[in-house]
């Protein structure tokens, strides 16, 4: 062999080798979740969807608990080095993120520094306007955006004498039908999914009455909780009475009522609409989703209801090209597709109205009634200040203590009136802590 042709032979294999650079790893990004069972499903769907779609960027989805659970560990992590690039925030946690100066990076500076798009013109204004400062500018990303509604078991309305085809929508009519129900040997004719956001955030804004002062919080950090006015004493009233007839039944704080409701158990469920996912996937019985039901007799009902669910938050402390592959995700979760398929296999809102028209477009309003109702409840009137949402501070606080009253009122140890009061007097002390610590 030619030494000098097998020298020059190395350095030629050493130059290529030098100038082709090694596989780069995928820059990871951490996103912490509460998303279980099904919609944890179709959470890593949209995860390993997106992480198929390129090869820069590894998207790690990590489950942390239920809201409240994951909310406190982002904090506990972030004080400690160590949060994740992405927290998913339910929508009453967004007062105390905008709070935490210097905690989050706002979302629409993450998209702008990437060049990715991020008007909230493009968003339904029943979702962004809950997540945009007092300027329009959307501060984290809109996910999964519910609303609540009533599901009820068809087959039970058929035992029952009552048309399956024609469900109460009022609560007039829900107690005949929980009569009947009764009557007809269920031992659970109406329960609840989160009673607080349902039965008294969410009502108040289908009847039009303020939640609190400052147009429900988004005004500013001095509202004032009023939740204790005499149409929500009259429905919490009712439904304790309904508690000690057996025709309303606890089920816990959360969304235990919609285990039930899927087991047969329960006739009639308001819940919110992502418990469609669940339902869907588990129910061997005919079922049905109408709206929220409303009382009859209040002038202007029903108004409009608003979002629950959660939004997707930036926390600080990482580096440039890992806020990129949060950009490129956020702008992967709002491709027209993605939405639409989220939107129907999970009963949460297209956060578009893109995505809301592929689905019209798709059939699947058509081809599965009722599917369309959550969207049509939060859109049909213009939002007022009573029912655009509310925006207060240490509210998953304000909601535990809630909770507790109204448990105290379905066990039949304290009367509605006395409940709410107190649930108001003590709420609105918190809320005088969160507006003297974020002055």
């Amino acid at each position: 062999m030619n030494r000098l042709y097998g020298l020059a032979g190395v350095g030629v294999i050493a130059a290529t080798v030098l100038a082709t650079p090694p596989a780069l790893a995928a820059t990871e990004i951490e996103w912490w979740h509460a998303m279980s069972g099904r919609l944890g499903e179709l959470l890593a769907a949209q995860v390993d969807a997106f992480n198929a779609s390129q090869a820069d960027y590894q998207v790690v989805g990590v489950y942390k608990g239920n809201y409240s659970e994951t909310l406190n560990a982002g904090v506990a992590a972030f004080r400690a080095g160590r949060q994740p690039e992405i927290l998913q925030v339910f929508e009453i946690g967004t007062a105390t993120m905008m709070a935490a100066k210097g905690a989050v990076r706002p979302a629409y500076e993450i998209m702008a520094e990437a060049g990715e798009p991020f008007d909230p013109a493009d968003y339904l204004p029943a979702v962004d306007g809950y997540y945009t400062t007092s300027d329009g500018r959307l501060v984290s990303f809109p996910y999964n955006s519910s609303t609540p509604v009533f599901f009820y078991n068809k087959d039970a309305f058929v035992k029952a004498g009552l048309d399956p085809e024609q469900p109460p929508k009022t609560w007039d009519t829900i107690e005949a039908a929980a009569k009947a129900l009764k009557a007809s040997g269920s031992t659970c004719p109406l329960t609840t999914a989160w009673q607080s956001w349902i039965h008294l955030e969410n009502f108040s804004a289908w009847h039009d009455r303020p939640f609190a002062t400052r147009a429900n919080g988004f005004e500013g950090l001095d509202a004032e909780l009023v939740f204790n006015h005499p149409l929500q004493v009259r429905h919490i009233e009712t439904l304790g009475r309904w508690a000690k007839e057996g025709l309303f039944i606890y089920s816990g704080r959360r969304n235990e009522g919609s285990a039930r409701f899927r087991a047969g158990e329960c006739a009639m469920l308001t819940e919110s609409s992502a418990g469609y996912a669940g339902i869907k996937a588990e129910a061997k019985f005919a079922w049905a989703v109408s709206n929220l039901p409303y009382w009859g007799d209040v002038a202007g009902a029903p108004q409009n209801t608003f979002i629950g669910g959660a939004s997707l938050w930036v926390l600080a402390g990482h580096t440039a090209e890992e806020y990129r592959g949060v950009a490129k995700f956020f702008s992967f979760l709002s491709r027209p597709a993605v939405q639409a398929k989220y939107h129907q296999d999970t009963g949460y809102l297209p956060v578009t109205p893109v995505a809301y028209q592929l689905t019209k477009e798709q059939g699947f309003y058509a081809a599965n009634p009722g599917t369309e109702i959550a969207l049509v409840q939060m859109t049909a009137k213009p939002p007022t200040e009573n029912s655009k949402g509310l925006r207060l501070g240490s509210f998953d606080q304000i909601r535990t203590l809630i909770d507790e009253e109204l448990e105290e009122v379905w066990s039949g140890k304290k009367p509605a009136q006395a409940a709410l009061d107190s649930a108001v007097a003590r709420g609105n002390e918190l809320l005088r802590r969160f507006e003297a610590a974020n002055r």
